[in-house]
C-alpha cells in the first residue's frame, strides 16, 4: 500500500468532514471513489482540489457515449505510420510499431513516473460493458497493447475519482469495486461558506440577500435546470462588479442578470414571469 496522504481541502474547495473521510480512506485503500450528485455540486472540482492540495498531476478522462475503452488506454496511429511509410520524410522507424503508440488518459496515469489523480468524468454516459471493462483494468492496474504484444503495468496506482450525474444506473459489479459518496446540494449555511471562500470581503448584506434570492429562485415551479453553485458564484461576481447594484433591489424582487443563473430559455422565461408576478 502506498504511503497515506491526507486531503483536508484547499483554499478554493470547502470540504465537509464526511467527504474528507471517504476521500482519505479511498486513497488509503487504493480504491476508486465514485461521486454522485446533481451537476454543480463540486464533483469534478474535488479531483482538481485533491491534485492541487497533494501536488499531484491531474489527468482528466471525459467520458463520451461513443467512447471505446481502448481509446482510454492507448491509440495506435496507423494513419501517421502509413503517411510516414509513403513519403519517407519522418525521423521515426516505420517498422517499429511502438513509435506510433500513444497513451490514452488511463495509459498516461499508468506510465507516469509519479502518482497522479485520474478523474473519470461522467461515467454514466458510457454503456455497462465499458464501465465493467474499465474497472477490470483499474483493478488489475495493467492492460495489453496487442499490436506490439506488450503489457503496460502501472508504475504508481493513481488516485481515481469517478463522477456520475446519476442519469443512468451503474452495474452492481461496478458499484461493488468503488467507494461511494453522494454530494448533496449545499444547504444555505454551507453555501455561505463556499461563497465566502470565493469572495472573502463580500459584505454580509449582499451575502444574505444573494443567497436567499438564489434558493428562492431554485424553487420556482417547473424549472428544468436549476442553477448550481457555479452559477451562484458567477452571479455574485456579476452583482459585485455592477456599480449600480444595491442589495435592496434583491430584497424588492428586482433580480438582475438572470441569464447568469438560468441557461435554458423556458427556465429563463418561467422565472421572469414568476418575478413579475412576485411568485418566488
Amino acid at each position: 500500500m502506498s504511503s497515506i496522504q491526507q486531503f483536508k481541502g484547499n483554499s478554493r474547495y470547502v470540504l465537509d468532514e464526511e467527504l474528507a473521510q471517504i476521500v482519505n480512506i479511498s486513497m488509503a485503500l487504493e480504491m476508486p471513489l465514485l461521486l454522485k450528485g446533481e451537476p454543480g455540486t463540486g464533483k469534478t472540482m474535488l479531483a482538481h482540489a485533491i491534485a492541487q492540495a497533494l501536488s499531484m498531476p491531474l489527468l482528466v478522462l471525459n467520458v463520451k457515449s461513443s467512447m471505446k475503452l481502448v481509446e482510454c488506454l492507448y491509440q495506435y496511429d496507423t494513419l501517421t505510420r502509413l503517411n510516414d511509410s509513403r513519403f519517407g520524410d519522418s525521423t521515426r522507424d516505420v517498422s517499429n510499431i511502438s513509435e506510433y503508440i500513444r497513451m490514452g488518459k488511463i495509459g498516461q496515469a499508468f506510465t507516469a513516473d509519479e502518482r497522479t489523480v485520474l478523474l473519470i468524468d461522467e461515467i454514466d454516459k458510457a454503456d455497462t460493458d465499458f464501465q465493467d471493462d474499465m474497472l477490470d483494468v483499474l483493478d488489475q492496474m495493467e492492460f495489453d497493447i496487442i499490436e506490439i504484444d506488450r503489457t503496460i503495468k502501472a508504475k504508481n496506482r493513481p488516485v481515481i475519482i469517478i463522477t456520475s450525474n446519476a442519469k443512468k444506473d451503474l452495474s452492481d459489479p461496478f458499484l461493488g469495486r468503488c467507494n461511494f459518496h453522494h454530494i448533496a446540494f449545499p444547504d444555505p449555511k454551507f453555501m455561505r461558506k463556499i461563497v465566502k471562500v470565493h469572495f472573502p470581503d463580500l459584505p454580509d448584506r449582499i451575502m444574505e440577500t444573494a443567497v436567499s434570492a438564489f434558493y428562492s429562485l431554485r424553487e420556482v415551479d417547473g424549472i428544468e435546470k436549476k442553477p448550481a453553485t457555479r452559477e451562484l458564484i458567477n452571479w455574485v461576481r456579476a452583482l459585485t462588479t455592477d456599480p449600480d447594484f444595491a442589495p435592496k433591489k434583491l430584497e424588492n424582487g428586482d433580480v438582475p442578470y438572470l441569464g447568469v443563473l438560468f441557461k435554458k430559455s423556458p427556465d429563463y422565461n418561467r422565472v421572469s414571469t414568476a418575478l413579475k408576478r412576485k411568485r418566488f
